[in-house]
């Protein structure tokens, strides 16, 4: 266990820590709602993972330009990687979604 005194813990406070699970939550309410978008549309293949894509760079970029106010390690460990990282479990939520919303409109065509 760290104590107080080690340099690393002294870089971290505990309510912006926590306040970066909001970040994750934006992450992933985007690839739902980016899910729904293309089963609706009814994109296939590469079309789809093209609209997941313009949806994690655009939600990256209003998150740096927004919230970040453009200085992005300032506010993430990881700065600029973190904020544009799509993360596996958004990618695997957005196939989910996508495939959901793809059965439901276009089941009969």
């Amino acid at each position: 266990m760290a104590s107080p005194s080690d340099p690393a813990t002294q870089l971290v406070f505990a309510p912006n820590v926590l306040h970066n699970q909001s970040l994750t939550s934006v992450k992933f309410l985007s690839s739902c709602f980016a899910g729904a978008v293309a089963g609706i549309l009814g994109l296939e293949n590469w079309h789809g993972f093209a609209l997941f894509a313009a949806s994690v760079l655009s939600t990256s970029f209003v998150i740096y330009a927004i919230n970040c106010r453009g200085k992005p390690a300032r506010y993430l460990s990881g700065g600029l990687g973190e904020l544009a990282n799509p993360g596996q479990d958004n990618i695997f939520t957005f196939i989910l979604v996508w495939t959901l919303f793809y059965g439901i409109v276009h089941v009969y065509d």
